[in-house]
């Protein structure tokens, strides 16, 4: 019989690591494939400067590569201190991408990074929490005359750009992939779902059977983490703002009450509202000792740190990724991850299945930027329907699905109002 040996990263190089991971998440990226075939015969993105700020995973690597095929000069930098995968960015390097990126970076370094990226001087920008549209509105203005336009990947930026546009100061148009339906519906809730419940998984080794769990906002991200963590058999509570959204949590079968309330409970608190200081300090200071705190939005700015750090005689890190804060009442609070997104600080990011759709969107509004080069007014758009739907179509067709199409006569029985009366 043939051994088989799992290869030791001694044994290659931290690029080649990259590059073997980068072709894994190919496998599950169907739609990107696609893509990329065409884009390899059309180059509809020839000799456009592109500069990315996104996770720099395995996903995001096929992505670049597939803007790259498509003619594109592409430059990466990270959109979290913590999601970098050094192996991958190491890849990306040989692969001639300029990745500015270094798992931990401190914020001075992250900024730096942001700014080299800039300094490439893009067409197109492709944002994960809108920092690159941002800076160029503030700092870097005299870059946005060669701008064509831009794409927003998540909640949080598309949340940023919405306010710049209604402000009348934005600058050149964008659209907002996390509004498509096949971002949010899947990247959004099952990534989300997945990838958060895997990254505190890692970092704790928690049970989360029998555990009561905490789920602050109830949008898609938060339905995605309250259906995993009901799955695994957890008590779920989840709080909200929105009346409809809370109403729609109660319907779902979970506990809705106010976060005061679920503060004395509680044994995982995980936020994904997008908003600050969600969890605040009269809420650390109710929950009972050995509490978990964990964030899945965005921004490091849903659990107040500065208040736990107000509050605490003391803190050291007790494993990989975990803070024990021991509170003035003497109660222990676990903080994971910084208070960053700990679904990539402590584990991979979603899936690639689920990231082959959001990014065919990005590969594919990147495209639409081109074609309607000069045509669009400084707003931020929807993903255009018939995109979205040719990535479910797509999407479908690789997994082998095939679905009923309308007869003649069914189609003139829904457009027309005269019939069905």
């Amino acid at each position: 019989m043939t051994s088989i040996k799992n290869y030791d990263v001694k044994d290659i190089s931290l690029a080649e690591a990259g590059r073997l991971r980068i072709e894994w998440a190919a496998r599950e990226m169907p739609v990107i494939k696609l893509i990329k075939e065409r884009f390899i015969k059309e180059k509809p993105l020839d000799g456009i400067r592109i500069a990315g700020c996104l996770h720099i995973t395995t996903e995001t690597a096929n992505l670049a590569l597939t803007l790259k095929d498509g003619g594109a000069d592409v430059i990466l930098c990270a959109s979290n201190p913590l999601s970098t995968q050094d192996d991958v960015a190491a890849a990306l390097v040989e692969y001639g991408i300029p990745t500015n990126a270094i798992k931990g970076e401190d914020e001075d370094t992250y900024y730096k990074h942001i700014n080299t990226a800039l300094d490439h001087q893009p067409q197109l920008t492709i944002d994960d929490g809108a920092d690159l549209v941002t800076i160029m509105h503030t700092k870097r203005s005299e870059l946005i005359s060669n701008i064509i336009g831009g794409t927003e990947e998540t909640t949080t930026g598309v949340i940023r750009l919405r306010s710049l546009e209604k402000s009348g100061k934005l600058q050149y148009p964008l659209i907002a992939v996390n509004d498509a339906q096949t971002k949010y519906l899947f990247d959004n809730r099952y990534g989300t779902g997945q990838s958060t419940i895997d990254g505190i998984t890692r970092a704790t080794n928690v049970l989360w059977a029998g555990k009561t769990v905490v789920v602050c906002g109830y949008g898609w991200c938060g339905r995605g983490i309250a259906l995993r963590a009901k799955g695994l058999g957890s008590h779920v509570i989840v709080t909200e703002v929105e009346p409809l959204r809370a109403l729609e949590a109660v319907m779902d079968g979970y506990q809705v009450m106010p976060l005061m309330n679920a503060a004395k409970t509680g044994d995982i608190f995980i936020t994904i509202s997008g908003d600050k200081n969600v969890i605040d300090k009269a809420h650390l200071q109710v929950m009972k000792d050995g509490a978990i705190l964990a964030n899945s939005g965005h921004f490091n700015v849903e659990i107040n740190i500065p208040a736990m750090e107000n509050l605490s005689k003391s803190k050291r890190i007790i494993r990989p990724f975990v803070e024990e804060y021991t509170m003035d009442n003497g109660h222990h609070l676990y903080l994971l991850g910084e208070g960053r997104l700990i679904n990539l600080a402590a584990a991979e990011g979603h899936p690639a299945s689920v990231m082959d759709m959001s990014f065919a969107n990005q590969a594919l509004c990147q495209e639409y930027m081109i074609k309607n080069r000069g045509k669009l007014e400084l707003k931020v758009y929807p993903v255009p329907p018939d995109i979205d739907r040719e990535i479910a179509r797509l999407k479908l067709e690789s997994m082998g699905i095939n679905i009923d199409n309308l007869t003649a006569e069914q189609n003139k029985y829904l457009t027309s109002w005269e019939e069905g009366t």
